[in-house]
């Protein structure tokens, strides 16, 4: 029903966009922990195509997309190969990087939240499902390299909550039937500018009220 909201030629170059950046930083991050070139590539692939393949199974629609479309499976083997030979100067672009990874988590929260409610799910678990599609493929990411997955820490920027307002707008819209490519548009906009935000200023969730922890608080690099 809501699945084409934006024309599919423009949706398709977003998405490959989007898992493209997604799969730099999980390339980047494979280097950091010396991983060799089929590492990379694994976990290029996790944080590219993870939480869309999550998603996808959960709501039957298999095979997935990430099958289904070989630009989804070989757009990460590219991002792969370009830090394995480059990666001195991808990060000395970071920044860039992590503009169009917050580009990337706006889109996903809304096109995941869209997807999964056109197959049936109720607001909720659309807005839980489009949330997961953002963020999966970064926790599974973080898992397999032996991280505490970032979405959990207090010391990271605001990463998840950007996408959860985005996939709350989302089924809002759909409550009072007002889901356009419009307002489908500013929830993207609007969880992409929140992510920017938070990494200009900083903006972490609080902790524990009267926190008392005697875990040793690492800050972040």
């Amino acid at each position: 029903m809501f699945q084409h909201l934006f024309n599919p030629s423009v949706q398709h170059t977003l998405d490959l966009i989007g898992i493209f950046v997604f799969a730099i930083s999980g390339s980047l991050l494979a280097v950091r922990k010396n991983f060799d070139v089929f590492g990379i590539a694994v976990l290029a692939e996790i944080t590219a195509l993870g939480g869309g393949l999550l998603r996808d199974i959960i709501i039957g629609a298999v095979p997935p997309a990430a099958f289904t479309d070989l630009g989804y499976f070989t757009t990460p083997l590219v991002a792969a190969l370009l830090v394995f030979f480059l990666h001195p100067e991808v990060e000395r672009i970071q920044v860039g990087v992590n503009v169009f990874d917050a580009a990337g988590l706006g889109l996903f929260c809304v096109t995941g939240t869209v997807k999964a409610y056109d197959y049936g799910l109720g607001l909720t678990a659309s807005a839980a499902l489009g949330l997961a599609t953002a963020v999966g493929g970064g926790v599974l990411r973080d898992v397999l390299a032996n991280e505490v997955p970032s979405l959990l820490r207090w010391d990271r920027d605001l990463y998840a909550v950007p996408a959860m307002v985005g996939a709350t707008m989302v089924v809002l819209c759909i409550r009072y039937d007002a889901l356009t490519p419009l307002t489908s548009g500013l929830a993207v906009v609007t969880a992409f500018v929140l992510r920017l935000f938070a990494m200009r200023y900083h903006w972490r969730a609080p902790r524990a009220w009267h926190r008392r922890s005697t875990v040793r608080e690492e800050e972040s690099s």
